[in-house]
């Protein structure tokens, strides 16, 4: 600071070399900036590359930070600053470089693992879990990197944090096992984002998200089921979307015992194969089929319409549909479809005393 005081004040042209320096770096970095950047987003849209559009996102900000933190350099080395003022500044400006490129390369991990996860379905899931790992890694290189740089032994921190590692595992026995316990679920692609899911203790719906604590599942209702990694991976768990998302269904109808069963069969048929032609979500193929099962009901002849659906939720949307159309049909074919009824039988006072005598 005594040194900056003493050249503004015997000789304040001192500073011109710096301050031109300066200048000039950030103008041509800035033009750099400019350059790169018009280029990569001309190429991304002929090519439509979404890495490139990535790469492109990741690069925009930090190429002004590094060509300020080099104009800053630059300046001070052309100074008339002391050699321990240059040496120190120096340092820092290399530690900003390092923590603005590993927050780069952490940014950029994330958006690539989330790109190519969503790309290749059978690869692991992109899930909170997935992309906090990359970014993890990223982050661990950058600090060894950075602790190298400046000079300090890593295999000794190292060995501390292995030893000091074994406290910090017994004290977190929980959380580190929900931890393993996701890491698990994310690579054996059993249960992947966007699967429908049904556990045994009756929870069911969606995979919404898979952290480094808990899974996140999303009801039919839209509302969000959390459950913790470990217990989910001790559930029985039913995953509605494997080996396929295509599922079969069925659908009870009961027609009075008057009716004839190959005709109502023979409807039903009629109607479940033309609504699988025209019902969004119901599969033509496997084609529809009908049963007489289970059969002989309380009050009606029951059957089975069994079709599928490309997918679990669409179940409840082609029942609604398929029941609508059934009902206008046996209305058309005037086919019965009875309720249960009883019988009841009343005794006045008069009739019990009679039957006593």
């Amino acid at each position: 600071m005594g040194s900056i005081q003493r050249i503004l004040l015997r000789n304040p042209m001192e500073l011109a070399k710096p301050l031109i320096v300066f200048a000039v770096t950030m103008a041509a970095g800035y033009i750099l900036w400019r350059f790169l950047l018009r280029a990569l987003k001309t190429w991304t849209s002929h090519t439509g590359s979404r890495p490139g559009i990535i790469f492109t996102e990741a690069l925009s900000g930090p190429l002004l930070i590094w060509s300020l933190i080099l104009a800053a350099h630059l300046a001070i080395q052309a100074s008339a600053l002391p050699e321990r003022a240059t040496r120190w500044s120096a340092r820092v400006f290399l530690v900003l470089w390092i923590v603005s490129l590993t927050v780069m390369f952490m940014r950029l991990a994330g958006d690539l693992v989330r790109y190519y996860g969503s790309a290749a379905r059978s690869a692991l899931p992109v899930a909170t879990l997935t992309q906090n790992l990359a970014q993890l890694t990223v982050a661990i290189l950058g600090l060894l990197v950075l602790l190298t740089q400046l000079g300090f032994q890593i295999a000794p921190i190292l060995t501390a944090l292995g030893v000091g590692g074994l406290a910090v595992a017994l004290a977190l026995q929980d959380t580190l096992s929900n931890l393993f316990a996701g890491f698990y679920m994310a690579w054996a692609g059993q249960m992947r984002l966007g699967d429908y899911i049904k556990l045994n203790t009756g929870e069911e719906g969606y995979i919404a998200d898979i952290s480094w604590r808990s899974t996140s599942i999303r009801a039919l209702s839209n509302n969000l089921i959390i459950v913790p990694n470990a217990k989910l991976a001790q559930a029985v768990v039913t995953n509605y979307h494997l080996p396929e998302m295509r599922m079969s269904a069925s659908l009870a109808v009961g027609a009075s015992y008057e009716c004839d069963a190959d005709r109502v069969e023979r409807v039903l048929l009629e109607v479940a194969l033309k609504g699988a032609r025209e019902i969004p979500g119901m599969l033509a193929e496997p084609a529809p089929a009908v049963a007489f099962d289970p059969g002989f009901g309380d009050s009606a002849l029951t059957f089975t319409v069994s079709f599928s659906v490309t997918e679990f939720a669409n179940q409840f949307p082609v029942r609604n549909e398929l029941r609508k159309r059934i009902l206008r049909r046996f209305r058309e074919e005037k086919i019965g479809m009875p309720f249960p009824t009883r019988e009841v039988y009343v005794h006045t006072a008069e009739a019990a005393a009679t039957d006593r005598q």
